[in-house]
């Protein structure tokens, strides 16, 4: 049975900064613009096409948490003894597979509400963010610790990314050599 592992984290980092620093030495310029060297393709695109700038993962605490999410699928694929966990770039998978994807562009290419609910306090707006991911997949409606933590809730948004992946609806990389260095934000093209 296929399985497929939706991480909301950067799987790769920007191929000019491994160009640029592989040579690097202290104190010299790096030639390489910033925007070119701290974002991926796939962080422009989303920018360009949903009005939304992931977090940089060349420049920015959310490359601990891309190095923290290869680590998990490194753990998984060793308690599952397994081979390592591949990414997954079209539909057809087999076995264990996994995608990158952005919870904030989901939500925005469905035309969902994205921002405002992530402090504690902000109950009612992911009470909204729910109700309108109750028309796209299943959800329990038990799950009422949904409604009280907005990181749940982003778990919720990963499955959604996941169905338009599997269902076809998610973007394909322009560029699958460059993707398969940098990695790539499955998001829908439904509403881009």
């Amino acid at each position: 049975m296929p399985v497929l592992i939706a991480i909301d984290a950067p799987l790769g980092w920007p191929a000019p900064m491994a160009k640029a620093l592989a040579t690097h030495r202290a104190g010299s310029a790096l030639g390489v613009e910033p925007n070119e060297m701290f974002r991926r393709r796939t962080d422009r695109v989303i920018q360009e096409t949903l009005r939304k700038t992931p977090l940089d993962v060349g420049a920015d605490r959310i490359a601990r948490t891309a190095h923290a999410a290869l680590k998990l699928l490194g753990g998984i694929a060793n308690l599952a003894e397994c081979p390592p966990i591949p990414l997954a770039w079209n539909s057809a998978i087999s076995g264990v597979s996994a995608i990158e994807v952005y919870p904030a562009a989901t939500l925005i290419a469905h035309g969902i509400q994205s921002r405002g609910y992530k402090a504690p306090t902000q109950t009612s707006r992911r009470e909204g963010i729910l109700t309108a991911l109750k028309l796209e997949i299943d959800v329990e409606a038990s799950c009422v610790d949904l409604e009280a933590s907005a990181d749940m809730l982003d778990a919720v948004v990963c499955v959604l990314a996941a169905k338009d992946f599997l269902q076809r609806r998610a973007s394909p990389p322009p560029d699958l050599t460059l993707a398969q260095q940098e990695g790539w934000i499955w998001v829908s093209s439904s509403r881009a």
